[in-house]
Order: C-alpha cells, then sequence, then structure tokens
C-alpha cells in the first residue's frame, strides 16, 4: 500500500524538489554545512512571510546560568492589551537559525494575534553541548518574569513556543520551569523534536522526511557528542527521556503523519495526558516536517495556522 500525501502538500513537495536540483547536501554528521543548508532555506521561506508594519521590536539581553548574555527581542503590536506573552524558541535543529531569521515568523504571529512575544537567540550546537539550549531559554523565561510589570505581562499569562528543535527546546525549558516553581501557562510545541534515539531510518517514513534521519543523527550527536543514544542523556537536552511528567504545563502539540517526529511526539502527548497534564494534540494526515513550510495557503497550512492563532489569543 502506497503511502498517502496529501495532494497540496505533494504538489509543493514536486515543486521544492525541482528547485532543489543541483543543491549539494551535507554530508552525515556535518552540522556546520547543515547549518548553512538549512539557514538559506530559511531566508527564503520566512523572508516570504508579509510585512509587519504594527509589530514594533525592543532588544533585550538575558544572562545565562554560566554568566553568559543571551540576547532576546521583544516584539509587541502598539494596541496589544495588558496580559499573556510568549517566550518563542526558534527552530533549526538546535544547530541552526536564529532570532533573526525568525524575525518574520514571530512578527506574523504578533501581527496576528496581539500577543506580545519574547525570541531568545540561544546558543547552538556543535559550540555548545547538553542542556544548554534549554537553560538559555529559561534565561529568558527568568528574564521576562522579571521585567513583566514593565511590559505589561500577567506572569500567570506566560506560554512557551517553539517549532521542531525549538520545540524540543520549549519542552526542555517547560521542566526546567516546572522544577524550579516558575508557572508556565502553556508549552506550545509545533512539531518537536524530543528524542535524542530517534535515529534509524522508518521505511514508511524516510522517503518524503524532510527532516532527515541523517539530519536528526547530525543534530543530535552535535549537541549530545558521544553520550547520544545513551542513559546519561538528561531530558533537559531530550525531553523525551523525562520520567516524571507530572505538574508541567499544559500542552499543545501538533506533528505530521510523515515527519519522522511523529512517534516521539505522540508519545510525548500520551505520557503528559496519561500524568493528569492537559494536551491538546494535532496529526496532520499526508503531511511531513515543516508542513506549514510547504504551502501557507494549503488547507492544512490555514488550518495549522488558524489552530495556533486560536492557542494564542486562547492564553
Amino acid at each position: 500500500m502506497s503511502t498517502y500525501v496529501d495532494p497540496e502538500i505533494g504538489a509543493a513537495l514536486v515543486a521544492a524538489a525541482e528547485a532543489a536540483q543541483g543543491v549539494t547536501l551535507p554530508e552525515r554528521d556535518d552540522p556546520l554545512g547543515l547549518r548553512e543548508l538549512t539557514n538559506q532555506t530559511l531566508v527564503g521561506v520566512l523572508g516570504a512571510l508579509p510585512p509587519t508594519p504594527d509589530v514594533s521590536t525592543t532588544t533585550f539581553t538575558a544572562t545565562a546560568d554560566d554568566g553568559t548574555t543571551i540576547p532576546s527581542r521583544w516584539y509587541a503590536r502598539a494596541d496589544s492589551a495588558p496580559g499573556s506573552a510568549v517566550v518563542y524558541v526558534h527552530g533549526g535543529g538546535m544547530i541552526c537559525g536564529s532570532v533573526e531569521l525568525y524575525e518574520p515568523l514571530v512578527q506574523h504571529y504578533v501581527q496576528l494575534t496581539g500577543v506580545p512575544m519574547l525570541s531568545v537567540d540561544y546558543r547552538l550546537a556543535p559550540e555548545v553541548h547538553d542542556s544548554t539550549p534549554a537553560t538559555d531559554s529559561f534565561a529568558a523565561l527568568q528574564l521576562l518574569y522579571k521585567e513583566a510589570d514593565n511590559l505589561g505581562v500577567d506572569r500567570s499569562r506566560i506560554a512557551l513556543m517553539g517549532d521542531s528543535g525549538g520545540g524540543g527546546i520549549a519542552a526542555s525549558t517547560a521542566i526546567l520551569a516546572r522544577d524550579n516553581g516558575i508557572e508556565v501557562a502553556k508549552q506550545i510545541l509545533v512539531y518537536p523534536m524530543l528524542d535524542d534515539r530517534n535515529t534509524e531510518p522508518d521505511p514508511i517514513l524516510a522517503p518524503t522526511a524532510l527532516w532527515s534521519y541523517d539530519n536528526n543523527y547530525t543534530a543530535w550527536h552535535a549537541l549530545l557528542g558521544d553520550t547520544i543514544g545513551g542513559a546519561t542523556v538528561s531530558p533537559l537536552a531530550a525531553a523525551a527521556r523525562l520520567v516524571d511528567f507530572s505538574n508541567l504545563a499544559p500542552a499543545y502539540i501538533e506533528v505530521g503523519e510523515l515527519d519522522i517526529f511523529r512517534d516521539e511526539s505522540l508519545r510525548y502527548a500520551q505520557q503528559l495526558a496519561t500524568a493528569g497534564v492537559s494536551c491538546e494534540f494535532h496529526l496532520y494526515p499526508g503531511a511531513p516536517h515543516g508542513y506549514d513550510w510547504l504551502g501557507v495557503q494549503t488547507a492544512i497550512g490555514t488550518r495549522v495556522m488558524t489552530d495556533r492563532i486560536r492557542v494564542l489569543k486562547s492564553l
């Protein structure tokens, strides 16, 4: 039986494949090569989003637990009412992406919802390792708590949000928040990268994997080194390693049916629910990783944006 691919997504995949002809893919375990290629893709995809003239930007600096300064950008509409806010953790497999590259997307969310966001420029692997991306993001969360009164933010209405590698980091940051007694209103995880053990190709998923198993190994190995897949990996680096899911923030999780992150996202949602944590979960049929980037105007693209806007406005 052939694998079902959403027809609109399938057409976008064909167009993307044609556009990528002649592009040299990086070798397995070449994180800097993968970073360069992925960042080029992000420029094209996110740069195509419409302008957001009503969104202003302010720069803040958080301080990580090792004393390193972590740049963060605050995005808000002039008419944003006091209340909720989001710490946004950009995607990129924990090895690429940046606040600058993700600025069009974060501004887009703020423009559509009126909910301000603090986007964190966490440090990337392979320059840093293990839980550093999560502790950097936690520093941004602490900064938002500190500045909440000045920014008109209700501390009980602060959420964490991230996509792909940023979704995994957001999940680990939610764990840090729970363990340190900081309330998080919701963790919004968009096709999150959660499990370092997911490196063996699934024959059904591999052919349509826009983020491949080789990419996944490259990224996790850059972050974890030789501990990848081993018993010592912390949930602050790979959230799927968590044992105790109790008292975590309520979650919204979405993933595509053809994404290599599908099963780990399903398991994470189930473990949250089993622990009594409220979790809204969406599995999009016939959709690979990054389905929203493949076609904003597709039915799936419209649906996911509607869901995300609804969740953000509900904070």
